[in-house]
């Protein structure tokens, strides 16, 4: 069994790509107002700051910054897609695995985290939020995502309306993605 290695570091901050395990889904965005509640819940009882986040149908990337003696990201994911699970009753292929453990195959185990190591690591992973749904062809202008925090983050003065820097690299998706 392959033994996963986090970095787990307290008050950190991290970019996460998170999916369902039916890539062809569009459960997420379906499924919205599950999926904000159960990341609401989640921050009522185990605080985080939402830097950036996009949720796309199958997938979404989010940056997080944890409280600074806390470095829990795990359990906030499991606790996450657990509350998001229930709430909409969905489910995918259960392996014998799955099926053991009484997983509902709805999302992929694992998950890509990166720990951001300085501002221009966190502009970059930003960015890549922001730009993720122009990447995937669903949108031509990033502002035209409602399932963004770049909303917010123009509202609030941290992107200017016109923002469209390009996005580059693969931050945990798929090849060809």
């Amino acid at each position: 069994m392959p033994n996963y290695r986090r970095s787990l570091a307290a008050g950190g901050l991290y970019f996460f790509t998170v999916n369902l395990a039916d890539r062809g889904s569009d459960a997420l965005t379906t499924h919205i107002e599950d999926l904000r509640a159960a990341v609401r819940m989640v921050r009522l009882a185990r605080p985080f700051v939402i830097e950036a986040m996009v949720v796309l149908p199958d997938h979404l990337h989010a940056v997080w910054s944890l409280p600074e003696r806390d470095c829990d990201f795990p359990t906030r994911w499991k606790e996450i897609k657990t509350i998001f699970t229930k709430r909409t009753g969905l489910s995918g292929g259960r392996s014998r695995s799955k099926r053991i453990k009484g997983e509902r195959g709805l999302w992929q185990r694992r998950y890509w985290e990166h720990r951001i190591r300085d501002e221009a690591d966190y502009r970059a992973h930003v960015a890549y939020c922001w730009g993720n749904p122009v990447k995937h062809g669903l949108v031509e202008d990033a502002s035209e995502w409602r399932y963004s925090s770049i909303h917010r983050d123009m509202r609030l003065g941290r992107v200017p309306p016109e923002w469209g820097a390009p996005v580059e690299g693969e931050f945990g998706e798929r090849q060809g993605a």
